[in-house]
């Protein structure tokens, strides 16, 4: 059911539709070296094939996996002998081209440079991260999303109606909501859609009947998209960070499932949601980070799958926590003020003196005990005396910080009444 021109192509309108430019640059046969960038079954091997059909060129795949450097240096000598006896170019399509090393990349990019041959490649990965930046600078990047359901449903009715490369000659009966079934089951990989399809096909035989439950039979287990430690892996992540942050605990739950079926040690997800506690809940309940903590140390004792309920528990409580950053916005304020006056001294009245030279040279003197009063509070000053007024942290307005900023509040009274009370005093006895 491979597509055989650009109209049967299901699917990639953003790219292909009437008036794109890489449809404008494919049906004129002009087009440059590229990367198809997608999910499995989205089509890039079949654009590929295309894209050779309508420019009229040579079509070699080179396998990253099996082929090695002296088979691109074939390549190249094929492509060349091409070039100059028929006038011809060669495509040469690199699936799975995130799998190249440095040597087989390094191989390709003169060629690539000179025009002798067109690379396209065609990756599930992001190729920023798997392509070195000398090959990457000379090769367009195009974008393939996952096929729509509709998409799906189109190319299962097609395949079940086409008596040539399809199911036709089998006169099947297939019922709407299976068809359904199998182009959302699918997760927008047509490969995926008419496997199952071929398998329920099979399993009912010449004029028979695909239901529902047929073909949720043929597709036996649907497997969790997940591709653990490349950059979906980190898009779950920043998903379930973000739903955390954003107070969606029931966004925060589907996207910890997600990397549980996917496969997710949960001591990743215990990690993100403990740095969370401390960056984005903070000290408006500051029980959050505790009960994080606390979470993953139940994890440990309990294991999977029960341990799974302290993580799904942890995960409503930071969901619905409330929020504030001010910690993470006073460590940074601090750190960048440490580096702007890193020698600034530390006064003397809160210097430590256990010497008699220490004593002598004014270390601890003037120092007040916080605990001599009931308020356990005497204002004295503990910055260096260049950095005195700076304020580094700011109290959010939810949960508990709203009681620390009723404390400042206080204490600030109090520096500012024994202020009064020094100043009249000084003004008495003069």
């Amino acid at each position: 059911m491979r597509p055989r021109t650009l109209d049967e192509y299901v699917g990639q309108a953003h790219l292909l539709g009437p008036g794109k430019p890489l449809r404008e640059e494919i049906t004129s046969g002009r087009v440059s070296s590229m990367v198809l960038w997608g999910p499995p079954g989205t089509g890039k091997t079949t654009l590929a094939r295309l894209i050779a059909r309508y420019t009229d060129r040579a079509f070699v795949p080179f396998s990253a996996v099996t082929e090695g450097v002296p088979r691109v240096r074939e390549i190249i000598a094929e492509a060349e002998d091409r070039l100059d006896g028929e006038g011809r170019g060669t495509i040469l399509f690199a699936d799975e081209i995130h799998r190249l090393n440095t040597a087989q990349q390094d191989a390709f990019l003169p060629h690539v440079e000179a025009g002798t041959i067109t690379l396209v490649g065609a990756t599930t990965e992001n190729p920023s991260f798997e392509i070195n930046g000398a090959l990457l600078s000379r090769v367009r990047v195009f974008v393939l999303q996952p096929l729509t359901a509709a998409d799906l449903e189109l190319v299962i009715r097609t395949a079940i109606a086409d008596r040539d490369r399809g199911l036709g000659a089998m006169g099947l009966k297939v019922d709407h909501d299976a068809i359904a079934f199998l182009a959302e089951e699918a997760d927008g990989d047509a490969r995926r859609a008419l496997t199952v399809l071929d398998a329920a096909a099979k399993h009912v035989g010449d004029g028979g009947h695909i239901t529902r439950d047929v073909a949720r039979e043929a597709l036996q287990l649907r497997v969790a998209r997940y591709d653990k430690g490349r950059e979906e892996n980190y898009n779950m992540l920043s998903a379930y960070h973000k739903s955390l942050r954003g107070s969606d605990p029931q966004a925060a739950l589907y996207w910890m499932a997600r990397m549980l079926e996917g496969g997710e040690d949960p001591m990743t997800l215990f990690r993100r949601a403990i740095a969370m506690a401390a960056e984005d809940v903070g000290l408006a309940d500051p029980e959050a980070l505790k009960l994080a903590v606390a979470a993953r140390d139940a994890y440990h004792m309990l294991g999977a799958p029960e341990g799974y309920l302290p993580l799904a528990e942890m995960t409503v409580y930071l969901a619905t926590a409330p929020k504030s950053n001010s910690a993470k916005v006073a460590l940074h304020a601090a750190l960048d003020l440490a580096r702007e006056s890193p020698a600034e001294p530390v006064p003397l009245h809160i210097r430590n003196a256990p010497t008699k030279l220490m004593k002598e040279l004014g270390y601890h003197q003037g120092y007040q005990y916080a605990h001599d009063v009931p308020e356990a509070y005497i204002p004295q000053e503990y910055l260096p005396e260049r950095l005195r007024g700076r304020e580094l942290y700011t109290p959010g307005s939810f949960g508990f910080e709203k009681e620390i900023a009723k404390r400042l509040a206080w204490w600030e009274d109090l520096r500012r009444r024994s202020e009064q009370k020094t100043q009249s005093d000084e003004a008495s006895s003069e």
